[in-house]
């Protein structure tokens, strides 16, 4: 039962020093499977290296954790409002070519980041070129260019 709580434990706390760290701490994958894979990594190798002598209990946290990251995603489906908690929403740091300095100073983004991101995904060399950029729950920059009329 020691392993149950220790795993539950370790678990919420990174999910909390991961969601406090930001969305541009983990650009690709969300917050959730980063710390699920930290954890089982590390819980496997402690069971692997037998620093317990128990590969019994790696397999019971390995349970524990892929249990309560499957309860995590079922809740987030049943009420949508706890997904915006844990997981954030995405944030509009670029309307019409000028940057939203709020957005992007709370959200630790710098005008840098949004054009390496345009150039990156669209090709873009100027701010004034980008209709939005939103910074999405994953951490990445999505681009919407300004249509070419303008």
């Amino acid at each position: 039962m020691d392993a149950v709580v220790r795993g539950l434990v370790i678990y919420a706390f990174l999910v909390l020093l991961f969601r406090i760290a930001g969305k541009r701490a983990l650009s690709d994958i969300t917050t959730f499977d980063f710390v699920l894979l930290l954890i089982v990594a590390e819980a496997t190798q402690q069971g692997l290296l037998s620093d317990d002598f128990s590969v019994t209990n790696a397999f019971l946290v390995i349970i524990t954790l892929v249990t309560a990251d499957i309860g995590l995603s079922l809740l987030k489906r049943r009420w949508p409002k706890l997904e915006k908690v844990m997981e954030g929403t995405p944030v509009v740091i670029v309307e019409n070519g000028r940057p939203i300095a709020t957005a992007m100073r709370r959200e630790r983004v710098d005008e840098d980041d949004v054009l390496a991101a345009a150039r990156e995904l669209q090709g873009l060399e100027r701010m004034d070129q980008i209709k939005y950029a939103v910074l999405e729950r994953s951490g990445g920059i999505s681009i919407i260019p300004q249509s070419r009329e303008r």
